[in-house]
């Protein structure tokens, strides 16, 4: 065994869960992180550990998905919830930090570990293969140009530098007195679901849209969007009527109620088996999401729709993960390199950081030469790494963790007491998982 078995490229949440677990288990680990030698467009601390967008965690509510995720993450003893914890300012429901207290004490109890090596330098290329050493590369969204090239070799073409992402609705919001099922030209019920549009709802839609607050873009993006993923706003710049000719094109879909075509169509298309949730089909946007609440909610049925996941469009680097993870977060090509972190396809600060803390466990694991076991699918963990490493290929995007991901609960109940059901039997399967 090497002197120090596992290196870990990233000092961000990602890199600094994992190498604290790894750690923890008896393992000695190499932390490199490019900073204060070069920062990335977002970065300007030398601490690791650094917020660069928010400084909120999101709910705290156990009940919520992501609030689950947060205490799945106790339990496994998450360097970041601890940090959150004793740098907590008041945030309503929200768990947010003192964006430079936290990152101190991150850094902090990173530098004082025995058994983790910070070496302050950047890593250009990915490490040759060596015996007996293991490789976590979490260097986030902002990866650098020349070590995105090196990963290249070991993803292929699977390397994405950008995502846009649609809303998703949950199902049992939609008002389907409005809505309809059909697809476009097919007799029978059809995959989507419909929201139809007279003339005067579209207008007074796209007026809401073109006057919506958006999310500047940061310094370092480019105004280059994708032909086929423009944002709807953007597509509503080229004229009063391209959304009618782009995704909200009503031909083929007359309403069976009427026996008429609406004079515009919002489809939603299935996100999962259960059909909990829905996708907004071609609503990729640059939105804040205050706006996108009020806005999409203008879509006939859509009144008062909850959303499990909201719009963006960034940069951001990631890999397809269901064509190059494999469940334990290994590269298929090259099992000694493991990833974290955003560059796995989550989106969101505590999902990156769970993942740290996946690959770091895992790493320990393998190291050891012990099994190497992924949590059930209803834990929070299990269901993102699900999502990673399941999905279908070609439909795949980035996510935030949301209950959407998770399997479909069986026996009814009231929507209330569908996340209290969820967090009782993601905790206790997660305690037999650890045991």
């Amino acid at each position: 065994m090497p002197e120090h078995p596992i290196t870990v490229i990233g000092g961000g949440l990602a890199g600094c869960e994992a190498a604290r677990q790894a750690a923890k288990e008896g393992l000695a680990v190499k932390l490199y992180d490019m900073k204060p030698g070069r920062f990335s467009p977002a970065h300007s601390s030398e601490l690791l550990g650094e917020l660069v967008c928010s400084n909120s965690l999101r709910s705290d509510n156990p009940y919520s998905a992501v609030g689950l995720l947060k205490e799945e993450m106790r339990l496994l003893d998450s360097l970041i919830m601890r940090a959150a914890v004793e740098t907590r300012v008041p945030a309503g429901k929200a768990l947010a930090v003192d964006r430079l207290k936290f990152a101190d004490f991150i850094t902090a109890e990173i530098n004082n570990h025995p058994l983790i090596t910070v070496i302050r330098e950047e890593i250009t290329s990915l490490p040759p293969v060596r015996e007996n050493h293991l490789v976590i590369v979490a260097t986030g969204p902002l990866t650098s140009s020349t070590l995105a090239e090196s990963l290249k070799e070991v993803t292929g073409p699977n390397l994405a530098f950008y995502d846009a992402i649609a809303p998703i609705v949950e199902t049992d919001s939609l008002n389907m007195d409005i809505i309809y099922q059909a697809s476009r030209y097919d007799e029978g019920p059809g995959d989507y679901l419909n929201c139809p549009f007279s003339k005067e709802e579209y207008l007074n839609f796209i007026q809401a849209l073109a006057t919506a607050e958006k999310v500047p873009l940061k310094e370092f993006e480019e105004k280059k969007y994708f032909e086929g993923c423009l944002p709807i706003e953007v597509m509503l710049e080229r004229g009063e009527d391209t959304p009618r000719f782009g995704p909200m094109k009503p031909v083929g879909l007359p309403d069976p109620r009427t026996g008429k075509i609406p004079y515009a169509v919002v489809q939603l298309r299935k996100e999962n088996l259960s059909g909990t949730h829905y996708n907004i089909v071609g609503f990729q946007t640059k939105l804040t999401w205050p706006e996108q609440k009020k806005v999409f909610r203008l879509i006939p049925g859509m009144e008062k729709a909850e959303f499990a996941r909201l719009g963006s469009i960034h940069r951001n680097t990631f890999v397809c993960g269901p064509r190059v993870l494999l469940p334990t977060l290994q590269c298929q090509k090259r099992p000694d390199i493991l990833l974290a972190g955003q560059l796995t396809g989550v989106e969101g600060y505590v999902e990156s950081a769970a993942m740290g803390i996946m690959a770091g466990i895992n790493s320990a694991l393998l190291q050891k030469n012990l099994p190497v076991t992924i949590p059930p699918q209803e834990t929070a963990f299990g269901a993102l790494i699900q999502h990673l490493t399941s999905t279908e290929a070609k439909k795949f995007q980035p996510s935030n963790i949301n209950f959407g991901l998770f399997p479909p609960i069986k026996k009814k109940m009231a929507k209330k007491l569908r996340g209290q059901y969820r967090y009782r039997k993601a905790i206790a399967a997660l305690n037999q998982w650890r045991s």
